[in-house]
């Protein structure tokens, strides 16, 4: 099936400004007062509901393609955030205490990808649940140091190549076996295969780009039919972990470059480009992107990025983007 003919049977949200919201509990009268202040103040092409998992239990999410009547400059697209925004301060009293969370985002019309895009993602905790080193320090019984070394790097509070290399020091003399045990405990985050579908079946290519290590990324990329993918690579001497990293390190600066380097290679503009990540690691790679999602991500990276999802279901990536989501297929 071709991109164009997948795009068309999604039946994608029609032209226009995206803009969703998502919680565990959304109020029909609320959602019902939006649209017709949308309405009021310019045209509301579509407005489409949908329920998704998380870890914490079901969400709601809705969203809207609108056109307000001064949606040529950035007044249109704030207009809606302060809408949403107010709507979200309503809702966020009557969560469960488990699932507070609300998620908003608003992609304007002329930020929004149109014709053929690629997904780049970050891994660690936003394309899979797990931080692949906390895994592998547990076998060494460093968990807790590395823990705190790890938080620290995404706050952005450590340079990432120091903190890669203390980390992975306290692995030396691990078998190469731990690798293998690692991996069966890695999953892929909620909603993460039906975003790669989503994408996959619109003929887009789709790649993830770690700080992480490819002993671990390669078959999970294989696994998930990622079209390419990127990490650190673990030394390895006497079937024994000899506590290095080979080659250059995937910081922050090469998770841009390689982004722009599959951009060039797949022939899709960067502005069709959307990034996925959620710590300080993946800032220079959102700003390169199109359009940059934090997801679940460290406040060093939502303040920067165009879309912020709160919720843990990849499948709100698409449809803030206004993708229809798609389901895996069964052989899958």
């Amino acid at each position: 099936m071709s991109a164009a003919t997948a795009a068309e049977t999604a039946q994608d949200l029609p032209t226009g400004t995206v803009a969703m919201i998502a919680a565990a509990e959304l109020d029909p009268a609320l959602m019902r007062s939006l649209t017709a202040e949308f309405a009021r103040r310019g045209t509301v092409h579509a407005a489409q509901a949908e329920s998704f998992a998380t870890p914490s239990g079901g969400i709601q999410a809705v969203r809207w393609s609108v056109t307000l009547d001064d949606s040529d400059d950035d007044f249109g697209s704030q207009f809606l955030v302060s809408l949403l925004e107010d709507a979200a301060e309503q809702l966020r009293g009557r969560q469960p205490s488990d699932n507070p969370e609300v998620t908003t985002t608003v992609l304007s019309v002329h930020h929004r990808p149109t014709g053929q895009m690629m997904l780049v993602m970050d891994v660690d905790s936003t394309l899979i649940d797990q931080e692949v080193i906390d895994l592998l320090a547990a076998h060494a019984g460093k968990e807790a140091e590395v823990a705190e070394v790890t938080e620290r790097a995404m706050r952005g509070e450590l340079d990432f190549s120091e903190s890669l290399h203390a980390r992975v020091a306290v692995l030396q003399d691990l078998p190469e076996q731990v690798l293998q045990q690692t991996l069966l405990k890695v999953t892929p985050t909620e909603g993460a295969p039906q975003l790669l579908e989503t994408f996959r079946r619109r003929g887009y290519p789709t790649f993830a780009v770690s700080g992480g290590f490819e002993q671990i990324l390669q078959p999970l990329a294989e696994q998930l039919g990622l079209t390419g993918y990127r990490a650190n690579i673990l030394e390895l001497s006497d079937r024994k972990l000899t506590g290095k990293v080979t080659g250059q390190v995937v910081d922050r600066a090469v998770k841009r470059e390689q982004l722009k380097h599959w951009a060039l290679d797949s022939g899709v503009p960067v502005s069709n480009v959307v990034a996925v990540g959620d710590g300080a690691n993946d800032l220079d790679m959102l700003g390169a992107a199109g359009v940059g999602v934090a997801f679940c991500a460290k406040p060093a990276l939502a303040e920067q990025a165009d879309l912020v999802i709160s919720h843990r279901n990849m499948q709100l990536i698409s449809y803030a983007l206004g993708l229809t989501p798609l389901e895996v297929p069964a052989h899958r």
